[in-house]
């Protein structure tokens, strides 16, 4: 199937709507320049990634595919393990757990379970996430995989699974051992899974304090009571990983995740995260281009029940760009004009391409809203005749 067959060009119009109409085939009237967006800021940190939730574009970044030990960042990836378990029905956070001798054992941070005691998965998991016990994290994966060894292998397969490529984990709770690596593009990478995937449980990571067998604990992440728009993610801190911190918040209809990998001190790494998040927040912007599942043209389907259909796109299009360029992003859209039934709304039908400055800042292909199934014998006959001449 070709599919750039016709293309046709937009230009931005309804700016406060963020709406994209057709427009004639011709460029746009060149702007007068505007000031360049500055370097990214210089902080404390081996590696650190600031991106922008919904489209993973990427906003400033330092050395964030080099192998680092994570710490206690790792406990993003055993919540995402048990959030997939959740989800599934396999564990339900009324399930108690037995707390083991190597949980009640485990060295570090802490939540304070008692060995031989039963514990809910629901506090186990806030004992994880609000006050990063370690104890938690070993009783939660032995509860789930029978062994810290066998949930480690499941979490290296999700791991996969995402793409985190250049990550391998040995434990659930981030205590250093050998080839327990991941990069900060790997954490973002995982951040963003987890904030699109499990909503439902992505308000714990905002919760300030925990309090369970009458010890309170707060939230090592600082930021949230620095900042009111914060509202997650995860400390982490060993001897040779350093003070590691992944932060998210939001304003202005804009989520974005910084990752800090390797700072000198808390402070250190939650200031680090502040002016990351403030810049991306200074400097860049989200439009919200074209809804989900919203017609935005139509197209010639040969042999089938109906002779159209509408084209829209399976998830919302939006770019993400520097401050004040609104009105220069355009978009063009590719239609293949050679459309024959049976058509259902999984083919990719064509392309949209969002571009400011003749570079593309965003594409998502073009989909049939609903399926068009066969049409009968002769209006299939005559249709064929048709394309002879097409």
């Amino acid at each position: 199937m070709q599919l750039n067959s016709r293309t046709l060009r937009f230009i931005p119009i309804l700016a406060g709507l963020g709406i994209l109409a057709l427009a004639q085939a011709q460029q746009p009237t060149p702007e007068q320049p505007l000031p360049p967006i500055p370097d990214p800021p210089a902080i404390d940190a081996r590696g650190y990634l600031l991106l922008e939730q919904s489209s993973g574009k990427v906003l400033a970044s330092k050395n964030a595919d080099e192998q680092l030990e994570p710490a206690s960042l790792t406990k993003l990836m055993t919540a995402y393990v048990l959030f997939h378990e959740l989800s599934s029905g396999k564990v339900k956070l009324e399930d108690m757990v037995t707390v083991s001798e190597k949980a009640w054992r485990t060295q570090g941070s802490r939540m304070f379970i008692e060995v031989g005691k039963q514990v809910r998965i629901d506090d186990l998991m806030q004992g994880m996430i609000v006050q990063s016990g370690n104890d938690a994290s070993v009783a939660l994966a032995e509860h789930v995989a029978g062994s810290e060894a066998t949930f480690a292998a499941m979490m290296n397969e999700y791991a996969q699974r995402l793409g985190m490529s250049r990550s391998h984990f040995v434990n659930a709770t981030g205590m250093p051992a050998e080839n327990h690596i991941t990069t900060a593009t790997d954490i973002g990478t995982l951040a963003r899974a987890i904030i699109k995937e499990f909503p439902q449980y992505y308000g714990w990571y905002s919760q300030q304090s925990f309090t369970f067998n009458g010890i309170t604990q707060s939230n090592r992440n600082t930021l949230l009571r620095r900042l009111d728009w914060v509202d997650g993610l995860k400390t982490g801190m060993t001897d040779a990983a350093g003070y590691c911190l992944v932060s998210s918040g939001e304003q202005n209809g804009m989520r974005l995740i910084s990752v800090v990998m390797g700072s000198s001190s808390a402070k250190s790494r939650a200031d680090a995260s502040q002016t990351l998040l403030g810049y991306g927040f200074r400097f860049y912007e989200r439009h919200q281009l074209f809804e989900q599942d919203t017609p935005i043209t139509n197209a010639r389907v040969w042999k089938g029940e109906t002779d159209k259909v509408e084209l829209g796109l399976a998830q919302p299009l939006s770019a993400v760009i520097p401050t004040g360029r609104r009105d220069r992003l355009t978009a063009e859209m590719d239609m293949n004009t050679n459309i024959v039934a049976p058509v259902s709304t999984s083919q990719e039908l064509g392309q949209v391409r969002v571009m400011m400055d003749g570079v593309v800042v965003a594409q998502e292909p073009l989909r049939a809203l609903r399926d068009v199934p066969e049409g009968g014998f002769i209006s299939r006959m005559l249709d064929e005749i048709q394309l002879w001449f097409e």
